[in-house]
């Protein structure tokens, strides 16, 4: 699930990193807070101007800090984002000008192309 102010263009690389075997919708913040609570695998990836406030701003008292983590001006590196994903986080923020490096890096790990060290 995607939201946020860039929203279109997270969608827009996913599906075009993903192809077709991954489901990916534009949501509420809401909606996508009840859907990643309740279905493993399900995650959100919202965009802001910051990347640390707003991004999350509905999901963090939803799902719980546990759950979300906001890159703020940073970009991950694939084993840092594997690193968080097995720690169970299921909800980013990011600023909305780091959209194609910041899902670039999910796609690679969610596609399985990223490299492990």
């Amino acid at each position: 699930m995607v939201g946020g102010i860039g929203k279109a263009e997270t969608s827009r690389i996913l599906v075009n990193g993903l192809g077709t075997g991954v489901e990916v919708e534009i949501s509420s913040d809401f909606e996508a807070a009840a859907v990643v609570a309740t279905e493993a695998g399900a995650y959100y990836l919202g965009s802001c101007h910051t990347g640390a406030g707003a991004a999350l701003g509905v999901l963090v008292p939803l799902l719980g800090p546990d759950r979300c983590h906001a890159f703020g001006r940073s970009v991950p590196t694939a084993d840092e984002l594997n690193a968080l994903l097995a720690a169970g986080k299921a909800a980013f923020g990011f600023p909305v000008d780091n959209t194609a490096a910041v899902v670039g890096v999910f796609v690679d790990v969610l596609s399985g192309s990223a490299e492990k060290s």
